[in-house]
Order: C-alpha cells, then structure tokens, then sequence
C-alpha cells in the first residue's frame, strides 16, 4: 500500500503547496513519483531520523504539512523523544509514515519489526493512529486525515497487491468497519489494520467446519482519543472477542479492547492473539506470523474456541 499512499499523496501536493515529503534515504521505488512532480518539496534527509523530525517540526512550526518516511521502526522508535517534544507536546501538522507493520520485513530481522509502535505511540496524547488494512483504505484514510490538526502516524503495510473483502476502501472517524456477519451475536473478530486477512480467513476456517456458528470480522484502522466510545458501543453488542494484531501484547489493540470494556463494565470474554516475545528466528512474514500465533491458523483456533463456549 505504500506506492498507492505515495501516489495520492502526489496529487494531494498539487493542490497544497504546504504538502512536503521527507525520507530518511528509504522508500526507493515508492517515492520517485513525488520526488519528480515536487522536486522543491522533496527532501532526502541521509540516515538521520531524529533530524528528519526535527527539520519536520520546523517545517510545521513555519505552516507547512510534512510527511516524513521510513520503516516503522526508524521512524517512531528512534526519533520518539523529538516526536513527543515536537509534534506532539505543540500539536503540530507532522505526519509520521512508517512502513513494514508488524513482521512484514521478516527476512532483516528484529531491528525491523515494528511491533511496539502503536504502543509507544498511544503513550503520547493528541497524535491520531491510522492503521489501514490494504491500499484503497490506505488512500481514503489519506484523503481524510492529511490536512487535520495535529499530528499522525500512518502505519502501513508493504504488501502494493493486497485486497479485503467487504472493506471496499472505507475509513471514517470511527476506524471501525464491519466486514462480514451479524451487527451482534456471540463472537467477534476485531484485526488491527494488516491483520484483517488472516482474520477473515481464519473465520472462514472455522464456518467450514460449522456453517451454524456466530461468527463477525471488523476492523480497526484507527485509534485516536475517541477511539474509546466508539469501540465501547461495537464491544457491547457481542459477547466473545478475539483480537488480532500484528503487534505485541502489551499496549496495542487488545490492551486498548480491555481498557474499554472494563471502564464500561462490559461482561464480555476477550482473546488476544498478538505477539509475547521477539521471533528468535528470521523468516518469511507468514512464516514468522504463525510462529508467534497472530495468523489465519491461530484466529481459526481462537474463535472455534470461542463458539464452542457460546
């Protein structure tokens, strides 16, 4: 989804001066496009992710909209402390766009994992969290979010080619869209962003073996400081969650699920199939999302379970 971002992103600078792009010597292949059509606005920064926040926090001080670009990992784990001192504690209109959402950059191993950028990131008051699932919600989710105020972060995946059934591109404050089965009922499948595949695939799984089961698919694409009751009023229609994500345990979707659901004394039964520890192998993406039980197989698992208790 990363070129479809990047595409948009160009249009969008041809109708807003203010609109700068900045890399930090990534994104070849991807960035070209912008870099041609707006060679003025186009800065390629050298492997200095801190300076790249810096320069975008100036930039944005001055009235300008930067996007600065990396992998997941360079762009909000090692420039945090100018994120949280700069765009961030002055609210300024700095986007952050990482790129290779959980283990997508399998075979470069763990430096280029990004499974605790959301947490770090929720840490952080007034920065808007976007995480869409393929590259249609991706350009919907730009076209919404590029001029607001404040700060966001844009978690993309790397995969151009991916589609999700159902979602048709759709992004809208909530973050919440429903994908397939009942508005309410017994279990509901809630993936982060990159995860609403195996989500589905994994629900499929399970309505193979027992067409009769209860079984819905959602997914979140945002977490932003309203997150809270639009999540509260989707959790209290179903009795049974299972939360998938790309992400480790601690401080991403499922964290945020229980957070909500116990501050509304919502009496519910929650699953979490996220990441408990750093793959201690290298790997394929998929290979090293079913070693650490986020995929298509441990959503069948977690749900088969669930309908089994409904």
């Amino acid at each position: 989804m990363r070129k479809a971002f990047i595409d948009q992103l160009t249009c969008l600078a041809e109708v807003d001066r203010r609109i700068v792009l900045l890399t930090a010597d990534l994104g070849f292949g991807v960035v070209e496009g912008f870099a041609a059509a707006h060679p003025d606005r186009f800065f390629n920064v050298g492997v200095a992710e801190q300076n790249m926040v810096g320069v975008a926090t100036g930039l944005a001080s001055a009235g300008l909209i930067p996007f600065v670009y990396s992998i997941s990992t360079f762009a909000v784990l090692r420039p945090y402390e100018f994120l949280r001192n700069g765009p961030v504690l002055h609210q300024l209109q700095v986007r952050v766009v990482g790129t290779g959402a959980g283990v997508e950059y399998g075979h470069n191993g763990t430096t280029h994992f990004a499974l605790e950028d959301v947490a770090v990131l929720r840490a952080l008051p007034g920065i808007d969290i976007v995480a869409p699932a393929d590259s249609a919600q991706a350009v919907n989710a730009l076209r919404c979010t590029w001029d607001q105020p404040g700060p966001v972060y844009f978690r993309l995946g790397k995969n151009e080619d991916v589609v999700v059934p159902g979602l048709d591109g759709r992004f809208d404050e909530s973050g919440i869209a429903s994908l397939v089965g009942p508005p309410e009922g017994d279990v509901l499948v809630l993936a982060l962003g990159t995860s609403a595949l195996a989500a589905l695939e994994g629900r499929d799984r399970v309505l193979a073996v027992d067409p009769s089961a209860s079984v819905s698919v959602a997914v979140v694409s945002r977490i932003h400081a309203a997150s809270f009751l639009y999540l509260a009023d989707v959790l209290a229609r179903f009795r049974r969650i299972v939360v998938v994500e790309a992400h480790n345990r601690n401080g991403g979707l499922g964290s945020l699920v229980a957070e909500v659901a116990c501050e509304h004394g919502l009496g519910l039964s929650l699953t979490r199939l996220s990441a408990d520890r750093f793959p201690a192998r290298t790997g394929s993406q998929s290979f090293l999302e079913g070693q650490l039980g986020i995929d298509a197989d441990a959503v069948a698992r977690a749900v088969a379970a669930q309908t089994a208790m409904a």
